[in-house]
Order: structure tokens, then sequence, then C-alpha cells
């Protein structure tokens, strides 16, 4: 289980570049479910994303993962916790290692590392294994240097890297953002699988309104830092996504008014 309770971010602080990110966040997301986060440019569901690995500290509040207090955890500790695919599909593989050098390494997360375990003729055939069921045709690539590859094909391995030691939480940070359609339609089809195969704890940032609509359990909405809708069961299943559109306008508009009042409020009383 994910508990974050009151979470606030604030970047440059007290300067003219001040940012206020993250706004008294609460969110409690329980084992299994698969949260899909959303929201405009600037309204912090990647920021949550970052506070929740541990890529920077909150200012305030606390973040409980499998039941332990990570809030003051540096990001390579929270790591033997949480699997993270990123939207460059450059990010999670090392290009100059091969397939299974780089899988090897995965499924060390959290354990001392050393590539000679690749050299076990068991833990190849289980790299080959679990390759092959993501029916991409790499199965019999593993000596290949991973950075031949697509970008989709990469992904889907980050995706199975990240997944390799079942970890209490798996986030998705966009990842098929930089993809070509049919990619992300295979990427997607590929996470789905491991998902509902796994039973993994997800969040998941993305900016397409068909994945928000029809993937996952439960849907956020985030604007200006804090959550402004938080959708599940019978209302997540029946939301299409052209209601998600409607939602983001709803809130446009809000924001608008809101630019509006401070502008004329500056005005009375510069």
């Amino acid at each position: 289980m994910l508990e974050i309770q009151g979470i606030h971010k604030t970047f440059f602080p007290n300067t003219p570049n001040e940012v206020h990110s993250l706004r008294g966040v609460e969110l409690t997301i329980a084992d299994g479910s698969f949260v899909i986060v959303i929201g405009t440019n600037g309204s912090g569901k990647t920021t949550l994303l970052n506070a929740v690995a541990g890529t920077f500290f909150v200012d305030q509040g606390t973040i409980k993962l499998a039941n332990q207090d990570v809030t003051h955890w540096p990001e390579q500790r929270r790591a033997t916790l949480i699997g993270r695919v990123f939207q460059n599909p450059l990010s999670g593989t090392a290009a100059n290692l091969t397939i299974a050098e780089n899988l090897a390494l995965a499924s060390r997360r959290g354990l001392s590392r050393g590539l000679q375990h690749i050299t076990s003729p068991a833990r190849r055939a289980e790299i080959q294994e679990r390759i092959r069921s993501l029916g991409m045709g790499l199965d019999d690539r593993l000596d290949n240097p991973i950075g031949t590859l697509s970008g989709g094909q990469r992904q889907a391995l980050t995706l199975l890297m990240a997944t390799w030691r079942r970890p209490h939480l798996l986030l998705l940070d966009e990842h098929t953002a930089a993809l070509d359609p049919k990619s992300a339609d295979q990427v997607i089809k590929v996470s789905e699988q491991v998902i509902a195969r796994d039973k993994l704890t997800t969040m998941m940032v993305t900016h397409s309104m068909q994945q928000a609509a029809n993937l996952g359990d439960r849907l956020i909405m985030m604007s200006r830092g804090k959550i402004v809708h938080d959708l599940s069961g019978p209302e997540k299943r029946r939301l299409r996504p052209e209601d998600l559109l409607a939602r983001f306008d709803e809130i446009r508009r809000g924001e608008q008014l809101d630019d509006t009042a401070a502008q004329l409020l500056r005005r009375v009383y510069v």
C-alpha cells in the first residue's frame, strides 16, 4: 500500500521563479490497484511521481510504502521497493550492454550486482523465457547490444527490467509518449499483461485520454498541485475520452478565471 499524507513541494522558494508544485496532496493506493494520473501541464502529476520515487524530498508531509515511512529515504534506497519506467526509452537501459546483460543486472536489483550471473545456463534460460513472454521476437537476440533496438522494444524491455523482482510499486511516467502509435500500443499491451499477471500496484502518468479512459481501475486528475478528481469503480469504468476532455476544459476555464481575478486584485492593491 502507498500512503501519501499532506505532501507539499515548492521549487525556488522566495524567488521570482517560485513554483508551488504540490499543495497538500493526500492519496492512498491499495495493493494491486492500477491508478492513472492525468492533468494539464504544470498540474503536478510528474512531480507527484518524482516525490514518491525520491527524486527530491518533499517540504512537508509523509510518504509510506509497504508499511515503511520512506519520506526521508534517498532515491536509490527507495528503488529497492519501486520499479520505474521513464518517458525516454534510452533512460532505463545501458545501450552498450547486451539484452542479456541488462536483464541480468535488473534481476539483481537490491542485491549484489555482477554480470557473471549471466554465464549460468539456467539464468540465460530464465531471461530468454521472460523475453519470449513479450511476444516481440527478441528471445533469440540475447547477445545483441540493447542500443541497436527500436524505442518500443527498449521500452518493453525496460518494463520487464523494472518488474523483474516484483516491486511494491510500479511507476510509469508517460512511458509511451516518445513512441510512434504502433509501438505505443504494443508497449501498453505488454504493460497491461505484466500488471495484471503480477497484480502490481501501479501509478501511471499519461497525456493520452484514450489510455486514461481505458486503463486502470482508478483515475486521478490533478490541477495546480492538488487532486481535483478521484474516480474509481463504476464511475471510472463509464469514462470516455470525451468525458475527460470536458473535465479538462472545466479546469482550464476555472484556472483562467482565477488568473483574471488575481490580475484584477493586483491592479487594485498595487
